[in-house]
């Protein structure tokens, strides 16, 4: 006989599950899909679009950097060497559990999408507009480019391994938008594990299994059911991709550019930055730093 809590914490995990997939059936069901996804995205992800990366067994980030929440339920084992993660990190708590769970939700509600389009596992060459990708099996990417084109309002949502088994691998693999399209209306459902080396990826990856990146950038967050890795790479969570991170400040005229201003000191107007245009070391205030 299954002990109480166990069979409890199943029937919550599966009610949760069922009630988004039927929340999502609704929406899809009373307006045109893109639109309703596009509009509803947030709270489809529920408490997991606060998270740049979340897995389910363990966190590993090596020589890299992560901006936003990192989280691991039901694991929690967080590895960080030479890791800067500029957002907050939940290993194994309530707050991180109910991201998962709720990520596991947002899973099988996009299972259940239907496909716009199929296609081949390689993605380099094309330019997509707007719409449900899906590949059979697996898709393997090198040295090409996908272009997304649409405008901020647009959504576009890839599937792959469609029949059952699929890995996403990119390696040199560049994702653009051209039009104004926005990385936070991307996403990568992956029957299996995702991997991305020396790329520049755009767009929320689900995957069903681990998620690995080695070098390049990532603009989007990490879902994973397994483990999340991290090796030299820069990853942006969905909610700051696109937005400037800046860099801690040494105000002192000579310094060089720093892409920073404490305390607005410039007024909004970089011409009037003596550390943003150069200058000469001992003269005070906007001495030689913008020519006046």
């Amino acid at each position: 006989m299954k002990h109480p809590i166990v069979r409890s914490h199943r029937v919550a995990r599966f009610t949760a599950r069922i009630v988004v997939m039927v929340l999502f059936a609704v929406v899809l069901s009373a307006v045109p899909f893109h639109a309703a996804f596009a509009k509803t995205a947030q709270s489809f992800l529920g408490s997991a679009d606060s998270f740049t990366v979340l897995a389910g067994t363990a966190v590993t980030c090596t020589d890299s950097l992560v901006t936003g929440d990192v989280g691991v339920w039901p694991g929690a084992a967080i590895t960080q060497t030479n890791c800067t993660i500029s957002g907050t990190v939940h290993a194994g708590d309530g707050i991180a559990k109910q991201a998962y769970l709720d990520f596991l939700g947002a899973y099988d509600a996009l299972a259940l999408t239907q496909c716009d389009y199929i296609l081949s596992g390689n993605l380099a060459g094309l330019t997509l507009t707007p719409g449900v990708y899906c590949v059979d099996a697996a898709s393997t990417t090198t040295d090409g480019t996908l272009t997304l084109s649409g405008s901020s309002t647009d959504t576009w949502i890839f599937k792959i391994g469609t029949s059952g088994t699929g890995a996403l691998t990119g390696t040199n693999f560049s994702v653009i938008m051209e039009g104004g399209g926005e990385p936070c209306n991307v996403y990568w459902w992956v029957a299996e594990a995702a991997t991305l080396t020396d790329s520049h990826f755009l767009g929320t990856i689900l995957a069903g299994a681990a998620i690995t990146i080695t070098r390049g950038t990532f603009d989007g967050d990490a879902l994973a059911m397994a483990a999340v890795t991290m090796t030299g790479a820069t990853v942006t969570g969905c909610e700051q991709a696109g937005k400037q991170v800046k860099s801690r400040c040494n105000q002192g005229v000579g310094n060089g550019p720093e892409n920073c201003d404490p305390g607005n000191s410039n007024q909004g107007d970089p011409s009037r930055s003596n550390d943003e245009l150069g200058g000469t070391p001992g003269d005070p205030g906007r001495m030689d730093g913008n020519g006046n």
